[in-house]
């Protein structure tokens, strides 16, 4: 698998709180695509955020979706650096009034 696909399939996981996708939220630290692995690691806006559970299980399932079978898919929640509204794609920014 690709970079660029597995962040398309990220792009599909929405934060049910901002109405948004995870990517263009910023929340997408990292991506890692190896032959039969795929890393990921991501953030919340909040340490506190209820939705962290659900968009880890959301992520991984979009990766596994499009990945070939077998692959082995992980999606690690940090908090390193802390995420700022600056992770925002311009459109994010926009929509949420930081720019």
């Amino acid at each position: 698998m690709q970079e660029d696909a597995a962040r398309d399939a990220l792009k599909a996981v929405e934060d049910p709180e901002a109405g948004m996708n995870i990517v263009d939220l910023g929340l997408v630290y990292a991506i890692r695509c190896e032959p039969g692995r795929v890393r990921v690691k991501m953030t919340m806006t909040s340490p506190a955020c209820p939705a962290a559970p659900h968009l880890v299980d959301e992520a991984t399932a979009a990766l596994r979706g499009i990945a070939p079978e077998g692959t082995d898919v992980h999606v690690e929640l940090v908090w390193e650096p802390p995420w700022t509204p600056e992770r925002m794609s311009p459109e994010a920014q926009t929509r949420f009034g930081w720019k």
